[in-house]
């Protein structure tokens, strides 16, 4: 079972990097914007993804000049030059939603990671760019031939760590 989920995990990984790449690369030139000048990166995630938030502030390699954003927090402690990267399972979560509307009004630029699995694409259509994790379903078979084993913070992380490789090649040349 492990080697089948491996097999599929790593066919996700390539359909991600394959199909956003250049999303990936938009997404980290718009962040960087607040890291090289006196912005915050702010990273707002929902449910299992507050992995990525975590991993970009409390590992061991932080992401520069970023912070988790809590959803109640006032929006008036944003400025213009701040970038948020929102992060969901997919893009009708209605919390994360909320929020992306509020920087639109505001005109706060953001980086939406989430899968899209219907009709309603929620916030890919109110992201600056958006990034589609490419999970509408578990990657595993069940005997009733239901599907298993949904791996949406791995996929997440994955998308993170190629923003944040990206981004730190930016500011690299920048310096």
């Amino acid at each position: 079972m492990l080697k089948m989920f491996s097999t599929q995990l790593t066919g996700l990984f390539n359909r991600i990097q394959e199909k956003e790449n250049y999303a990936m690369e938009d997404g980290a030139r718009l962040l960087a914007q607040a890291a090289i000048g006196s912005g915050r990166i702010y990273i707002f995630a929902t449910k299992e993804m507050k992995a990525v938030g975590y991993e970009a502030t409390k590992s061991q390699e932080p992401l520069k000049n970023a912070s988790i954003w809590s959803i109640d927090k006032p929006l008036e402690e944003i400025s213009e030059t701040d970038r948020f990267l929102i992060v969901t399972r997919n893009a009708t979560d209605e919390e994360a939603i909320k929020l992306a509307e509020s920087l639109s009004e505001k005109r706060i630029p953001f980086v939406v990671v989430s899968s899209i699995q219907s009709n309603d694409k929620g916030l890919a259509e109110l992201a600056d760019i958006h990034i589609d994790l490419k999970l509408t379903k578990g990657l595993l078979p069940d005997e009733a031939g239901n599907r298993f084993g949904y791996p949406a913070s791995m996929a997440a992380l994955y998308v993170y760590y190629g923003i944040k490789f990206i981004l730190e090649e930016i500011l690299e040349e920048y310096e």
